[in-house]
Parts: C-alpha cells; sequence; structure tokens
C-alpha cells in the first residue's frame, strides 16, 4: 500500500509540473487520467499493480 501511495504522489507530481510547464494540456491529462481509472476497474489490474511491484522490488535491490 505504501508504494501504491508514493506511485500516486509522485505521478500526480509529475502530471502537475507538466500541466504548469505547457508540455501537457488539461484535456490530454483528464483523457489520460479518466483512461486510467477505467483500467484499474478491469480484470488486467492486478496484473499492472504485479508487475509495479516487481519493477520496484528489482530497483529496490540496485541500490
Amino acid at each position: 500500500m505504501a508504494l501504491t501511495v508514493s506511485l500516486f504522489v509522485l505521478a500526480g507530481i509529475v502530471v502537475l509540473v507538466l500541466l504548469r510547464t505547457g508540455y501537457l494540456r488539461l484535456g490530454p491529462a483528464l483523457a489520460a487520467a479518466l483512461f486510467g481509472f477505467t483500467l484499474a476497474s478491469t480484470g488486467l489490474a492486478p496484473a499492472i499493480t504485479t508487475g509495479i511491484s516487481n519493477v520496484a522490488g528489482w530497483l529496490s535491490n540496485l541500490g
């Protein structure tokens, strides 16, 4: 759960920075957010969560 919250916060910060610098407009940002919410409700969500956890574990073993 801690990984999910920190990844959520990091992704939110990245989106805010991209919005403020003009590299990302509000429309595409909202479309991506809606896509993420839709994807989270599908059967693919557990596989994505597992993949993110595996990558995070792999990165923590590097350092």
